[in-house]
């Protein structure tokens, strides 16, 4: 089960280093070269560099806030 674990956490590593790499270069960099640039058909409009990550957040809080609710229901059901 090792090499499985180191393998899962190795794909979680590139996958982090490389949204981090695309994301930087679309927030920090890509507003500095020209509009016309063959490199902006590879990102998104920079209104979603912004909506994207709230959003994501948003849902994160949401599922967070239902599932301690739910383990609190249970919790309470099983004093009773």
């Amino acid at each position: 089960m090792e090499l499985a674990d180191r393998a899962v956490g190795f794909l979680l590593s590139v996958m982090s280093l490389s949204i981090f790499t695309y994301y930087t270069f679309w927030v920090i960099i890509l507003p500095f070269v020209d509009d016309d640039h063959f490199v902006h058909k590879y990102f998104l409009p920079q209104e979603y560099a912004i909506l994207i990550p709230v959003s994501a957040g948003v849902a994160l809080l949401c599922f967070l806030s239902i599932f301690v609710g739910v383990v609190m229901l249970k919790s309470k059901k099983k004093k009773a």
